[in-house]
């Protein structure tokens, strides 16, 4: 099959959908893989890298038309035109956040394999989103440490504190992979951490990972409205499959804070579960309002292209074998892969997100 890896054109997005180990193997496999050029200079690949491994270099135009195009994050509206009937795109989508990029799908005929919705069967798993969510998790307790210097707008509060003063506290709205993580890193700085969950069974093997480290709560509106109001660092870490992140924090909430806390939102390519955030760029990262430092970049990992393209691809890889090798047939092999198709023949397919569009629901 013809392998077509593209450049990602998002703000300062400097991860790639292939590494040139990756594509050696799928070139030793008798694949032909073709490599926008510069595509893996971010990440630390040179093209020479690539044609080292085998790969061709081609521009722009010639790496999105393949049968099989691997990337990293969703297409941006200008790179709607590569997009071609029958071919299968295997990226990121986050679809529920973005309708217009949902209905290109549809109109154009691609079948649309989203990372982040391959669902291991029985278990619950989705094992290509879970590298990001590591590294997004951790990276949202250094990047909230920083905004929390008073020359970012932040408070002035060192998180580990020191002899004599308290810590800086942290919440984490969410205790899965990515609240895991922050907690992770949270607790080896030295602050005060809680984490906030709804599903009690996690907060218990959470007890075993961190005993009495972490503050674990059930999640409801007062212990929620209390812990915020308080913490010096907010972090977002919701994930609902497929779907928008429910809003946990309101602006009245967010008002009540104190002036120059942080609050870091890792489900804003899912909607975001603060009220008052949205979206920003790794260029222009964060922005204050009603006093607090909000960071809204959907692609944290962006920022660590060399670990976060090597971590991606070792759990992308088999997946992406199986489509090369089979092609769609692959889909009718393994379940996890199936789960992952959003749109395919002109149709919306996933169920999650048919909830949040059905009126695209043919």
């Amino acid at each position: 099959m013809e392998i077509g890896v593209p450049k990602e054109t998002k703000d300062q997005e400097f991860r790639v959908g292939l590494s040139p180990s990756s594509a050696r193997v799928l070139r030793e496999s008798g694949h032909r893989v073709y490599i926008e050029t510069q595509a893996g200079v971010g990440a630390g690949f040179s093209d020479d890298d690539y044609l080292s491994a085998g790969a061709e270099i081609v521009p722009t135009q010639a790496a999105w038309n393949r049968e099989l195009v691997i990337k990293v994050k969703e297409p941006l509206e200008k790179e709607y035109i590569f997009l071609q009937k029958e071919q299968i795109l295997f990226t990121y989508l986050h679809l529920a956040a973005d309708r217009k990029l949902t209905e290109h799908l549809i109109d154009c005929g691609v079948t649309a394999i989203a990372y982040e919705t391959v669902e291991q069967p029985g278990a619950n798993r989705l094992p290509l989103l879970t590298p990001m969510s590591i590294i997004a998790g951790r990276l949202s307790v250094q990047f909230g440490a920083r905004y929390l210097e008073r020359q970012q707008g932040g408070r002035g509060v060192l998180l580990g504190g020191v002899p004599g003063v308290k810590p800086g506290k942290v919440v984490i709205l969410g205790g899965g992979v990515v609240g895991t993580e922050a907690a992770r890193i949270a607790v080896g700085m030295g602050a005060s951490v809680q984490i906030l969950d709804v599903n009690v069974e996690r907060l218990s093997y959470l007890e075993t990972i961190f005993g009495s480290r972490v503050e674990l709560l059930y999640s409801n509106s007062a212990h929620i409205e209390a812990a915020v109001l308080n913490a010096d660092l907010l972090i977002g870490a919701v994930l609902v499959l497929g779907r928008r992140a429910p809003i946990l924090v309101s602006r009245e909430l967010v008002q009540k804070m104190h002036l120059g806390s942080v609050i870091v939102d890792v489900a804003v390519d899912q909607g975001g579960c603060i009220e008052t955030l949205h979206p920003t760029s790794h260029t222009n990262p964060v922005y204050i309002e009603e006093g607090v430092v909000h960071y809204g970049v959907p692609n944290m990992p962006g920022a660590v292209p060399w670990t976060a393209t090597q971590a991606l691809n070792n759990s992308t890889l088999p997946y992406v074998q199986q489509l090369a090798n089979l092609g769609l047939r692959a889909l009718e092999t393994n379940p996890a892969l199936a789960k992952g198709v959003n749109v395919q023949n002109h149709r919306l397919v996933h169920p999650a997100v048919q909830e949040v569009f059905p009126d695209l629901v043919s």
